[in-house]
């Protein structure tokens, strides 16, 4: 082995057992909203793209990690959904609130949401009127559901030096309050 070589294995074991000694790397309830609105643009946009006549569009959403000290988040959304039928748009309010675990995924290096759980429904539509809205909120679970088990809701950010370490270094995190830790297991 080269002399360069050498000097750049040694700085890299040595960044790399630095990762286990280390308090671990944080992400905040702030910064996981502001990366799940991205993702409900980006899955919206990518519906509409597909001609599907169902689009989502979020409002607010809001993420609270270890409530109870549980290992879970619990994760408020409010916003629209809208069917499109024969050219015409008929659009309801939706707001959920539902309870997931935070998973990382080291291979993907990605925060999802799984073992979704409702906990809270309302569906509100000025249109239908009193109509029984049950399976417009069954829909847009799934949806919601689908869009949370598949796409990440947060992604290590690989221009990132320390966070690219961080995907190299077999992490993993755990929920505390207010916050997703990452820590070597």
């Amino acid at each position: 082995m080269t002399p360069r070589l050498l000097t750049v294995m040694a700085l890299l074991a040595v960044l790399l057992s630095g990762c286990a000694g280390m308090p671990g790397y944080a992400i905040n309830e702030a910064t996981l909203e502001r990366h799940l609105r991205d993702a409900f643009q980006d899955f919206d946009r990518q519906q509409l793209n597909a001609r599907s006549p169902i689009s989502l569009s979020l409002n607010d959403a809001d993420i609270t990690l270890g409530p109870d000290g549980r290992d879970v988040a619990v994760i408020d959304l409010a916003g629209e959904a809208a069917a499109t039928f024969l050219g015409v748009r008929l659009p309801v309010n939706i707001a959920l609130k539902v309870e997931g675990a935070p998973v990382y995924d080291s291979e993907q290096k990605a925060i999802f949401i799984r073992r979704l759980k409702l906990l809270d429904s309302r569906v509100e539509s000025p249109l239908l009127g009193n109509a029984d809205l049950k399976p417009v909120t069954d829909n847009a679970m799934r949806l919601v559901a689908q869009l949370l088990e598949t796409v990440p809701i947060y992604r290590l950010d690989e221009t990132n030096l320390g966070q690219r370490i961080l995907g190299m270094a077999g992490m993993d995190i755990r929920v505390a309050p207010g916050r997703l830790e990452f820590y070597k297991p």
